[in-house]
């Protein structure tokens, strides 16, 4: 078996390579500067060279900012990029592993997003992921489309270093408690794909992280198993203003992914432990 992995540079990738190499896969993992998913001939060079057995894409515009100013690059990598990865995959006959997100949804409903509640996207970011869904819906047959949230690794910026380096500049945080959500380790979002992948069972799932938190919770019990005593203070979305509107509840619905991989995902505490002390460890 042989994955072509887009997006190697990313945190997701970082994590998924050496799990498909446990796997057996034989891996190909260009750098953007090789492997611009926006660039249709780039990407048909390096296909057709490979020839691989499946294309998995962690390659996504994610500032989510940043998108409401830069709308032409969100949806250029976003949504163009995977229409790019589809028709290669068309030609080859094979399938394609694509990562979405929770923000596809507005965040109004007060129960779990399934996979089959209807998108509505309230940012630049989120419009431009649900485009690259539907190019994956309208053209191909064999596909994952796995959306997941708020992602935290080893290898790239995220929420959890944010709040560590402020602790160590300041006594006090402000962090918003009216956005609900799961926070998602890639080292499990990766463990499960490629779980996933040795099913054959194609669709839409959602991967995270079980149970759900807010913002400032997650934000307070960072700092609590950091050893940080720091005070966390809630505010509401309305007191720290960003230029993408964000969903107030974006928890995502575990089904069908238990019934097909026969386990639940592990707890974001679990996960939050044992990303601080693998990350503990890699320090020394």
């Amino acid at each position: 078996m042989k994955a072509l992995v887009t997006g190697a540079g990313g945190m997701l990738a970082h994590d998924l390579v050496p799990c498909l190499l446990k796997q057996g896969y034989e891996i190909h993992a260009p750098p953007h500067s090789m492997l611009d998913v926006a660039d249709l001939d780039a990407v048909r060079t390096i296909v057709d060279d490979f020839k691989p057995s499946v294309i998995i894409n962690c390659a996504a515009y994610t500032k989510v900012d940043e998108a409401e100013k830069q709308q032409q690059q969100a949806f250029m990598v976003n949504a163009l990029g995977v229409q790019n990865l589809c028709m290669l995959c068309q030609e080859h006959n094979i399938p394609l592993v694509h990562f979405s997100t929770d923000y596809i949804f507005d965040g109004a409903k007060a129960e779990p997003y399934t996979i089959y509640d209807e998108a509505n996207p309230i940012n630049t970011y989120g419009r431009s992921k649900l485009l690259g869904e539907k190019y994956i819906l309208w053209l191909l047959d064999k596909f994952y489309i796995i959306r997941t949230s708020w992602l935290f690794g080893l290898h790239g910026k995220n929420f959890i270093e944010n709040m560590l380096e402020l602790g160590q500049k300041q006594k006090q945080l402000s962090v918003v408690t009216d956005q609900k959500g799961s926070p998602t380790w890639t080292q499990h979002l990766a463990e499960a794909t490629v779980s996933l992948l040795k099913t054959g069972r194609y669709g839409i799932y959602h991967i995270t992280n079980s149970g759900a938190t807010s913002w400032f919770e997650f934000a307070k019990e960072i700092l609590r198993l950091s050893g940080r005593a720091i005070e966390v203070l809630p505010v509401t979305s309305e007191k720290f203003p960003r230029p993408a509107t964000r969903p107030k509840n974006s928890v995502l619905d575990p089904f069908p992914l238990p019934q097909v991989l026969g386990r639940d995902m592990p707890d974001w505490r679990e996960a939050l432990k044992e990303y601080l002390s693998l990350r503990k460890q890699r320090a020394r």
